[in-house]
């Protein structure tokens, strides 16, 4: 029964949009990276991110630039149960159970804008975007980490209630008469400004420090609702077999330090980038947190949080823990409780670059992102669970076509360390590769228009695990992932 209750309050951290990056950062922000991805050796105005000590070598006097994104991903989880709702107390071997549950991932159109001034040695310059996650995730038929365990639970109450019953010759048959009524969604955005400060050292060396304040924005809302078919109505009652309802706000904020160096002579661009770790530390605002097993186990409790506002937390957690209701679920509700902490740190980040340009109208670049996920916390203590943090692998490369026209393309390796420990229906990554094609139109000397798509090709994990749920049956899961991304924005110089 606690199963039931570790997804109801685990939904943090299931909301996941199309983007680039680790596990908790976004690094797509300009569309020049989308297009070409290797851009950390970039002088140009995404620099502002992408690598702020090149900026010493960049436009003199101001440049401004404003990017639009739209991405879409799927993210489904498809399980398989041999002999699911085995009864042989009533002859009945099971059944397999096979669903795929989609979920659709998405984001309203995501800006990023981007901002720089120099004058001789100096460079000033900021960063505004959505630095962290970032949309919405809607599984509209509710996920297996709900309806399985709720199914199997529902299922063996009411056999064991109707096998005390006249019917007891169709117990096995009537205690299937029900329906699941399952759904959860939520949003997920980390929103952040940058400023950085960039002064060129030596002719072919600066160097830039900055910080970037992150703030969290996030909800939780699901319903789980099991209810009786018309043959068992009379039995059982009309009130609901099982009622689980969740809606959690979580909002937070948190600081990290910037430092960065660009080596730059002739055709060469060599760049180092390192982004400490933030540390947010969100509080919950709990507008709605009910459990009702009421046509189930004869034990209700309709409004935690008012129980807690009346009572305090300790006392609804020992209400909650007793085995003999609903289980030991104090640990996993303690989290979702009004005015509880949970931690969503964007883990520090360590990018080197090399940029080359073999003729003035061709330049490519190659790079390396190591993102320290173990050492960023996460709620649950997930981080521990993860074979190693995430290593990402790029490469692009970009040509002139004429003084109007530019193409570019590039590429993307992402290995997260994903251990089975460390997926969960709510929360899951793929190892991918992603790929990027673009150009961009130069309008006239100060204006130039990028345009962009890039995909993320994901690799499937399978996880086979035993009592699944909480349950006495074993099942085989496959996790999937789909990703697309277009983009457009305009960048000026004055």
């Amino acid at each position: 029964m606690k199963k039931i209750y570790t997804i109801m309050f685990a939904l943090m951290g299931f909301v996941t949009t199309a983007s680039a990056g680790g596990l908790m950062t976004n690094t797509n922000y300009h569309i020049a990276f989308d297009r070409m991805f290797a851009r950390g050796a970039t002088t140009e105005i995404d620099a502002a991110y992408s690598n702020p000590a090149g900026l010493a070598w960049g436009h003199e006097g101001w440049q401004l630039s404003i990017n639009f994104q739209k991405p879409w991903q799927n993210r489904d989880v498809e399980i398989n149960i041999d002999n699911f709702l085995a009864n042989p107390l009533a002859g009945n071997p099971g059944e397999t159970f096979h669903k795929k549950y989609n979920g659709e991932a998405s984001a309203p159109i995501v800006p990023a804008l981007f901002a720089s001034y120099k004058k001789d040695r100096w460079a000033i310059s900021t960063m505004i975007g959505i630095v962290g996650s970032g949309g919405f995730v809607d599984y509209d038929e509710g996920i297996p980490m709900f309806n399985v365990p709720v199914t199997a639970k529902v299922y063996s109450s009411l056999f064991q209630k109707i096998a005390a019953t006249p019917y007891a010759a169709k117990a096995d048959a009537l205690a299937r008469d029900f329906t699941l009524d399952s759904s959860i969604k939520g949003k997920q955005y980390i929103y952040g400004g940058q400023v950085n400060f960039t002064y060129k050292i030596l002719d072919f060396l600066s160097a830039a420090v900055g910080f970037r304040a992150n703030y969290y924005d996030g909800y939780y809302k699901g319903h789980v609702t099991a209810l009786p078919g018309q043959n068992i109505v009379s039995m059982v009652g009309a009130n609901p077999l099982m009622d689980l309802q969740l809606n959690c706000v979580q909002r937070g904020w948190g600081f990290a330090p910037i430092i960065s160096v660009d080596f730059h002579k002739n055709k060469w661009t060599v760049a180092m980038r390192y982004e400490f770790r933030t540390k947010i530390n969100t509080k919950n605002d709990t507008r709605l947190l009910t459990i009702g097993t009421t046509g189930a186990s004869g034990y209700n409790v309709t409004d935690v949080k008012a129980m807690a506002e009346q009572y305090g937390n300790a006392a609804v957690i020992t209400a909650l823990s007793n085995p003999n209701q609903l289980g030991d679920i104090a640990g996993k509700v303690a989290a979702y409780l009004p005015d509880e902490e949970t931690r969503y740190d964007m883990p520090s980040l360590f990018v080197a670059a090399v940029g080359y340009e073999f003729t003035p109208r061709l330049r490519a670049a190659t790079e390396f992102h190591f993102f320290d996920d173990k050492n960023a916390k996460m709620g649950g203590k997930r981080q521990e669970k993860l074979s190693h943090g995430t290593y990402e692998v790029l490469a692009g490369v970009e040509y002139d076509i004429n003084k109007k026209f530019t193409v570019s393309c590039g590429g993307q390796r992402t290995d997260y360390g994903l251990t089975d420990d460390y997926q969960q229906n709510t929360s899951f990554a793929c190892d991918s590769w992603s790929l990027g094609l673009g150009g961009a139109w130069n309008i006239n000397e100060k204006m130039r228009l990028n345009a962009s798509y890039f995909c993320s090709l994901y690799s499937d994990y399978n996880k086979h695990i035993n009592k699944a749920y909480g349950t006495p049956y074993t099942a085989d899961k496959t996790y999937s992932r789909t990703n697309h991304v277009i983009g457009v924005g305009l960048d000026y110089k004055f």
